[in-house]
């Protein structure tokens, strides 16, 4: 009914008009978006036929967005490091290649937060992302700008990825669909930072979408030959799964306790599920998650099967040069001469006081291990368990700061290497959106996509902003 050029024009037109607000496509590449449509429809015009097209290009002519810590060629790939601000992909990530191979049109690059390890996006190189429902509030990070750009209807598609939460905190802040496939299943190369040593295991490239139909599609598309480890394939029955439902993560000291109106809407989630499936929701309390931020830094710190040890953030900071001493850097922030931003800092002093500890990490990583088994033994291959997003709707512009922990919430989920979808359940009282985690166990992605389409139809998923 349209042509790919009108349909690519538009979402332009839509970035030229919110992005001077928001500020989440750092850099576009409109006039490639524009050359690439015109091909798209002189190959439709010259009528291969719609089956063929859509075997050999299922993504033909879709408009998408990457997140700027990924290489696509030609655009800045800084990951918001100012000694990187020169830096130009000069080749497409795995995921992006293969989505361009789909028939997919990238219109640019979206911010994140410096170096990836953090969850405002906010950086020296391209400063500050708000959220398209109050300016004043973060998107989230670390692929911050793709969860502003969805929500703000500037792209149908993004890439993203997430070691602690990036993918889903972003998408929860802004209303949008997220998944975290189960690890090792969509390959993570042409990242930067890419994931060494027993960090390989965490890290995992994913969708973002607006409509949760999008993300197994694009699924599909990023975790090419990998796509056979999934059984997307199976038909779901809703009525058979065993929902398991959890309200927060037992009261930990280190991370603010669940919002009212977040526990009210995974309540209504919990209710809906029971009256109109006639299932049975089982609440479940699991000791373990209370100490899902010590965890979580344990195991990211802890060393790989060989021996290797993680690599240091301090290390990163200075990406191949002189190493980055914590201490001196916060001297030089306190007097606004740092190149660097406050978080990640913070992050590298934290770095420094969690290797003086190294029995008590021992510890965490063994319990760690025993929570994945616990875990995988309550969802089985026909378990899922409905758990908090965060803590807090979208924070204020540095609050993190306060909160620094918070993320535990999602970041649990990625050292155990369990699939989770980040599904949207409306706006909240102040206008902003409120969500759910969805969790499987590990190779059960079809289960948790399938929740998300369900609870899209009943509770009316992304709500574009400014709308109410």
């Amino acid at each position: 009914q349209v042509t790919c050029i009108e349909v690519v024009e538009a979402y332009v037109e839509r970035i030229k008009e919110v992005n001077p607000l928001i500020n989440a496509v750092v850099k576009d590449r409109f006039e490639e978006a524009l050359q690439e449509a015109r091909q798209v429809d002189k190959l439709l015009s010259e009528g291969p036929g719609d089956e063929y097209l859509e075997e050999k290009y299922p993504l033909l002519g879709v408009p998408i967005t990457v997140k700027e810590a990924f290489s696509l060629h030609g655009m800045p790939n800084t990951s918001g490091l100012v000694n990187r601000r020169n830096v130009i992909a000069t080749s497409d990530a795995t995921v992006v290649s293969r989505l361009k191979q789909a028939g997919a049109i990238p219109l640019g690059v979206t911010n994140c937060s410096e170096l990836c390890m953090w969850y405002e996006s906010s950086n020296r190189v391209y400063g500050r992302t708000n959220n398209p429902y109050d300016l004043q509030r973060i998107v989230g990070g670390s692929s911050g700008g793709e969860g502003g750009v969805l929500a703000a209807a500037c792209s149908v598609v993004g890439v993203g990825s997430d070691i602690g939460g990036s993918i889903r905190m972003p998408a929860f802040f802004n209303g949008v669909f997220g998944h975290k496939p189960t690890t090792g299943v969509v390959p993570n190369d042409g990242q930067f930072p890419n994931a060494h040593g027993v960090r390989t295991n965490f890290l995992c490239t994913g969708p973002m979408c607006r409509y949760a139909e999008d993300l197994e599609p694009v699924l599909r598309v990023m975790a090419g030959p990998g796509v056979s480890k999934l059984k997307l394939n199976e038909k779901v029955s809703l009525e058979k799964i065993k929902f398991h439902c959890m309200d927060h993560d037992g009261g930990s000291v280190f991370v603010s306790p669940v919002d009212k109106e977040i526990l009210q809407a995974q309540k209504k989630v919990v209710e809906h599920i029971e009256s109109d499936l006639g299932v049975r929701v089982q609440r479940v309390a699991i000791h373990k998650m209370k100490y899902s931020f010590q965890i979580w830094s344990a195991m990211m710190s802890s060393k790989d099967s060989n021996g290797q040890e993680a690599q240091r953030f301090t290390d990163l900071l200075g990406d191949h040069g002189k190493p980055v001493w914590p201490l001196w850097e916060l001297m030089k922030w306190l007097v606004g001469m740092s190149s660097h931003t406050f978080p990640a800092i913070a992050l590298g002093l934290t770095e420094k006081l969690m290797n003086l500890n190294r029995s008590g990490n021992a510890k965490l990583v063994s319990m760690g291990k025993s929570l994945q088994e616990e875990m995988e033994a309550l969802l089985g291959q026909d378990g899922v368990l409905l758990y908090p997003s965060h803590p807090t709707i979208a924070p204020k512009h540095h609050s993190p700061i306060c909160m620094p922990f918070n993320f535990a919430y999602t970041a649990i989920f990625n050292v155990l290497g369990l699939p989770v979808t980040q599904c949207p359940l409306g706006l909240g009282s102040e206008g902003l959106p409120l969500g759910i985690q969805l969790v499987a166990a590990a190779y059960n992605d079809h289960l948790t996509l399938a929740v998300a389409r369900y609870l899209e139809k009943a509770f009316g998923g992304w709500v574009l902003p400014g709308k109410v």
